[in-house]
Order: structure tokens, then sequence, then C-alpha cells
């Protein structure tokens, strides 16, 4: 029996903002959350929203797009915030440092393709696409945990 994948409708930023919160607050570490879509899909949107659920409302979250990480400190443990546009190669990935942060801090990693076969096997991979006035969020595995409870 096949799964049906995740489908999810996000009418606004806010309701990107809303599930940001959710997965934040669902997450501990070893979690990665992989963000596809083209730009200006709203994958740094989500990005942000879901660390200052982990660290505060007020505090500033640049895009790692020039940086390509950006870490912040959290009481369970780092966060790494990768935008790995830019990157060539998957060997540039090993010398950010990713491969050990899977093991043990939160990762959102923007443009995850990038990874190639670094992909970690528990990842939730999280696709936005612009629909209408908001964004489709689509996700695999349909059945992850951080999913639980989410309407499809």
């Amino acid at each position: 029996m096949t799964q049906s994948p995740f489908s999810l409708y996000l009418a606004d930023d806010a309701a990107t903002s809303t599930l940001g919160a959710v997965l934040a607050d669902r997450a501990g570490p070893g979690t990665v959350i992989l963000l596809s879509g083209p730009i200006g899909a709203g994958k740094t949107h989500l990005a942000r929203a879901f660390i200052r659920a982990r660290i505060g409302a007020d505090i500033e979250v640049p895009s790692p797009t020039f940086t390509l990480v950006q870490t912040y400190e959290d009481a369970a443990g780092d966060i790494w915030h990768a935008d790995l546009y830019r990157l060539g190669h998957t060997d540039e990935v090993i010398e950010l440092g990713l491969e050990a942060a899977f093991e043990t801090a939160l990762c959102l990693v923007e443009w995850p393709d990038r990874l190639g076969p670094l992909v970690p096997a528990n990842a939730l991979h999280l696709s936005l696409a612009p629909e209408g006035e908001g964004r489709r969020l689509s996700a695999t595995p349909a059945d992850h945990p951080l999913l639980r409870g989410l309407g499809q």
C-alpha cells in the first residue's frame, strides 16, 4: 500500500510562521529539515520562524546566502541554518561541518539538492511552491514524526 503524500496549503506568511513554530516545538537535536522550492517560495521565512520560535521572537535571523551557515545557541543544542545555493560540489558540504551537525544539532538546510549523497536518512524534506496568494507545502516522508497531527 502506497502512502499518500503530505500536502498543506499555507494561505499567507502568518500560516508559514505558525508552521515554523509548530515544527520548532517538536524538533530536537539531530533533527534535519530540508527546505526546497524556487527563489521566493518561503524557505527562509519558514526557517526564520522556526529559529525565532526556539530562541526568541526579536532575534535577528539573517539569510545565510552569503555566509552559507548561520548558527544559533539553543538550550536543547545548536541550530544550524544553511543555504547551499552557492555550493558547487558536495565536498564543500563536508568542509562546512554539516555532516557532523546533522548528528547533534537542529539543522535547517535550504537548497538540499546540493547535499548529494550526504542527505541524512531521517531528514524531513519540505518543498514549498507558490500557490494563489499563499504557498503549497509538500513533505516527505509523509509519516515523519514532526508532521503528526498537522492537517492534510
